[in-house]
């Protein structure tokens, strides 16, 4: 005698997630129906029509020229573009500090433990917003003027920024280049055939090493090679109230940029730590009895087997940390979010800004986390 479909718990949990998927489709035509109702009555009409604009408003900082005649479209490729920056470097530079950090945590040097230990305290209980606020407003704004810039060095500190030497492209710049990419093409080669080698023959061969070499070989032979150098270095002077050549980091980018570096830093410092204490005792105990010191051991026996841990809650804060990048707009920092906003005041567009800018931010999260998944699935161990 055959059961009811009713009955059936395939036919229940099948219905219960189209009533579940129902309520939330009728909520997002709610919400839809009286967002256009709102614009209707204001006599707002959706578009992006307006992109094509003029902006009529400065940028302070731009990878890229722009005007304030420029349109609202270019004005958002700058936002991105410092947005861009900012989330890129600061992940190197928080990955770099938070492995550190972590290390040092696990150090069985009590001074060294107790300071990573009140660095991950400190910067885990201090709102990120408060952090920026006070990095902008307590160092960089009470820095000198520039012509009473601290010196270290080659590079100036004041209250224009961070001056600092910088290469200037030259004629050259453009050729040189196509024999960077050439480089890269090479190292990648390199690197693919003795990944193929080291897997066919069984025997472990260094990988990064020589693909370095190559590509820093063909760098220097290309740059020797060229009849002008691609780049030359010029050193920043101080001229009136700014600087003069070199490059100079405003305070805003520096207070955003170390803000989140070490903010993240420590996160990631635990995540590291986590990841190392997974690694079995007796793996330890057995690379040192094979005689193996205590940095080899951590390069070839701890690592490899802690970043299966480490790369998934480490793809959540390098997402994190792009995100709270959006807070630049409290100390003046031009990102996508800042730039929007303005272009709000302008345009009265809020909805189709905000909508843009979700979809930046969504579209820089899910190519993130397709990269770090992927790199996560190339270090997973296989089962055998």
């Amino acid at each position: 005698m055959s059961r009811a479909f009713w009955r059936d718990d395939r036919f229940v949990q099948l219905a219960a997630q189209l009533f579940v998927l129902a309520i939330v489709a009728g909520l997002a035509f709610v919400l839809v129906q009286n967002m256009a109702a709102s614009l209707q009555r204001q006599g707002i009409a959706l578009g992006f029509g307006f992109l094509d604009n003029a902006a009529g408003f400065d940028i302070g900082e731009s990878l890229i020229r722009y005007t304030n005649t420029d349109t609202f479209a270019r004005a958002l490729l700058v936002g991105l573009l410092n947005t861009l920056l900012v989330s890129v470097l600061g992940i190197i530079l928080a990955t770099v500090l938070g492995v550190i950090v972590g290390i040092a945590r696990l150090s069985g040097n009590w001074l060294v433990n107790r300071l990573a230990w009140l660095f991950i305290e400190l910067m885990r209980n201090v709102p990120l917003l408060v952090l920026l606020i006070f990095i902008y407003t307590a160092f960089f704004l009470k820095l000198p003027r520039a012509r009473q810039a601290i010196r270290l060095g080659p590079i100036y500190l004041s209250n224009r920024g961070v001056a600092m030497p910088w290469g200037e492209p030259t004629e050259t710049w453009p050729i040189y280049l196509y024999i960077i990419i050439a480089a890269v093409g090479s190292a990648v080669l390199v690197a693919t055939g003795l990944r193929l080698w080291q897997e066919r023959s069984g025997r472990p061969k260094p990988i990064a090493l020589p693909a370095l070499g190559t590509f820093a070989t063909m760098a220097a032979v290309g740059w020797l090679v060229l009849p002008q150098p691609p780049l030359t270095i010029t050193t920043p002077q101080i001229a009136a109230f700014n600087f003069r050549g070199g490059l100079v980091l405003t305070p805003e980018f520096m207070a955003l940029l170390i803000g989140l570096v070490i903010y993240t830093a420590a996160f990631i410092g635990e995540v590291v730590r986590a990841g190392i204490q997974s690694v079995p005792k007796g793996q330890v105990e057995a690379a040192r009895a094979l005689g193996l010191n205590g940095r080899r051991t951590l390069q070839l026996v701890v690592f490899p087997q802690a970043l299966r841990v480490i790369i998934p809650p480490l793809t959540s804060q390098y997402l994190n940390l792009t995100k709270n990048s959006s807070l630049a707009v409290a100390i003046g920092y031009p990102d996508l979010f800042a730039v929007s906003g303005t272009i709000i005041n302008q345009t009265g567009r809020a909805v189709e800004m905000i909508a843009v800018v979700m979809g930046v931010y969504l579209s820089v999260s899910l190519l993130t986390s397709l990269l770090m998944n992927w790199y996560n699935r190339r270090v997973r161990l296989v089962e055998r």
